[in-house]
């Protein structure tokens, strides 16, 4: 076999224990087997979904990594508490989003930004460097450019705000950004649909500002008012508290 025909082997193995995991995250976000439920035997998951038993058990590998599962000798593989699961994995939270209650995840996520954002900005303004105040500079611009354009300026309003959490130079803020920039893509999408943009402009280039004048207190209440804005637009749009 060529060196070739080895990557594309290796390729496709890769894709399918992805989509293995894909399918069983699912299934255990969606119910199909609650906490402390053990997974069929890997012959039968095997037989189920179609796949090899090398495909299935790296899924299961990435599954445990992920803390869904955990798998004991004799005792099977058993699915974990939601607490032990590794909420900022992207893949996790992906499907969470799949199976979630749109009403509840933008609540859940509005919490975490109210507790968090404020907090990265003012630290941003504290440690951002060059880069950091020339990415952030961009993604501004880009909301501007954006213009009526929903899609651009939904992406370049994430990547405004992923951008804060890099730039406070702790990388414990860093997943927080990540997180945020697949979680927010649903109420960013919502939020665009409404007449508010001029005020947020406004009110973004306030954070921008303040982070590019170092000064962590005004920064700090700036986000602030981003986000209580926000939540109210939402509250607008959806005609529901979050």
């Amino acid at each position: 076999m060529t060196v070739t025909s080895l990557e594309r082997l290796g390729t496709r193995s890769l894709k399918i224990h992805l989509r293995v995991g894909d399918q069983i995250g699912l299934a255990i976000m969606r119910g199909e087997y609650p906490p402390g439920s053990v997974l069929p035997p890997e012959l039968k998951l095997c037989e189920m979904l179609g796949v090899s038993r090398t495909a299935m058990r790296e899924a299961i590998r990435g599954l445990i990594a992920k803390g869904l599962i955990e798998s004991r000798p004799k005792l099977g593989t058993r699915v974990r508490h939601p607490e032990y699961w590794n909420h900022l994995d992207l893949d996790v939270l992906r499907w969470q989003l799949e199976v979630a209650d749109t009403e509840t995840y933008l609540r859940k996520i509005f919490q975490l930004r109210l507790a968090a954002e404020p907090a990265a900005t003012a630290v941003a303004a504290e440690n951002a460097d060059a880069d950091d105040r020339e990415r952030l500079q961009a993604a501004y611009q880009a909301m501007v450019d954006a213009g009526s354009d929903n899609v651009l300026w939904v992406q370049a309003d994430l990547d405004f705000h992923k951008t804060i959490y890099l730039a406070t130079r702790n990388e414990f803020f860093w997943p927080l950004g990540q997180l945020f920039s697949v979680a927010l893509k649903e109420s960013f999408r919502i939020a665009a649909l409404g007449a508010h943009r001029p005020r947020a402009l406004a009110e973004h280039h306030d954070v921008l500002q303040a982070i590019l004048d170092r000064k962590p207190d005004v920064a700090r209440a700036a986000a602030l008012t981003l986000l209580e804005n926000a939540a109210a637009d939402l509250r607008g749009i959806r005609g529901h508290d979050v």
